[in-house]
């Protein structure tokens, strides 16, 4: 996959099929636009290329927004690269950016730097500064300019159209299941591997401190998580608690921890990879160092059943 800044030049000697959007999560109704992309490139021997913007556009035009990213723009690159995006093009997204109309962003990016032959865009897209930018817009201005439109259809699941509000909300109320049926993968974050005060080893699960990659990527609800873990390309299972400690220090700052299954080694410093699978149980307060080793040793004997219907 290719990558360019809004200011590189791409090659107009190819055809083009082009979407456009954020794409936070590139959950399951992203993919099939993605995906529709793909196919038409394929279909006109052209390439395919995906437009995107950075920062989050809400970072900029909407103040005081306490933004929670699905997926960093690391991770949207590597999600993009695996489904076979041929290019990718990242537009700088400033206020000055900001005040394109539908019409100007068309021409200049879609028109004049690309040449696309083709636009796929979602159900519900809008773009532009006045928000008028939509598939009856994209239709109009493709008459105008000279490439085919293909609208893409809500996708579904349970009756439910998909959406990155929805999944967040999800993993908001610890609904981790669910945020994994509509990504269509597993939600995951990756971090560095920290010290903490050791307190797990007092308790006999040692656990391993995370400090994420990205502060505004968005957290699961409080409370103990089944999930897999990734360290050096090698993968094993763990159970994670996100909360504040609430037994020994109820710490004001949120802690990151996973103790992971059969593994003895020291990983400080190392990079981890996280990817959340079940939801054990909320965040509680125990009454004694007893009653939490009891409650630990319960969590591990439901992880370990979990894993093994999952591998199995």
């Amino acid at each position: 996959m290719k990558i360019y800044s809004g200011t590189d030049e791409i090659n107009k000697n190819i055809k083009y099929a082009v979407t456009v959007g954020t794409f936070d999560g590139l959950h399951a109704g992203h993919m099939k636009i993605i995906n529709s992309v793909i196919e038409i490139a394929e279909k006109m021997n052209g390439q395919s290329v995906l437009v995107t913007f950075e920062p989050h556009p809400r970072l900029i035009v909407s103040k005081n927004f306490e933004l929670k990213l699905l997926t960093t723009f690391e991770e949207k690159k590597k999600l993009l690269e695996d489904v076979g995006i041929d290019n990718l093009i990242v537009v700088n997204f400033t206020h000055e950016f900001s005040r394109l109309s539908s019409e100007q962003f068309i021409q200049r990016y879609i028109v004049e730097k690309i040449g696309a032959s083709h636009m796929v865009i979602g159900h519900d897209h809008k773009f532009g500064k006045d928000r008028n930018g939509d598939v009856n817009k994209l239709r109009e201005l493709g008459r105008l300019w000279g490439f085919e439109v293909t609208p893409v259809l809500a996708e579904k699941i349970n009756g439910e159209i998909i959406s990155s509000t929805i999944i967040r909300e999800a993993l908001s109320s610890g609904d981790i299941e669910k945020a994994n049926l509509l990504l269509g993968r597993n939600y995951s974050f990756t971090g560095i591997v920290v010290e903490g005060v050791k307190r797990g080893r007092t308790l006999g699960f040692p656990t391993a401190n995370i400090q994420l990659d990205n502060k505004m990527k968005s957290i699961p609800k409080r409370g103990v998580y089944a999930v897999s873990v990734e360290l050096a390309a090698e993968r094993f299972f763990g159970m994670m608690n996100i909360g504040m400690r609430p037994t020994f220090e109820n710490k004001k700052e949120l802690v990151i921890e996973v103790h992971i299954l059969n593994f003895n080694k020291d990983i400080y410093s190392e990079k981890i990879k996280i990817d959340f699978l079940k939801r054990i149980r909320e965040e509680k307060k125990f009454e004694s160092k007893e009653e939490l080793i009891y409650q630990i040793q319960h969590d591990k004997k439901e992880t370990l059943e979990f894993i093994n219907v999952l591998t199995n």
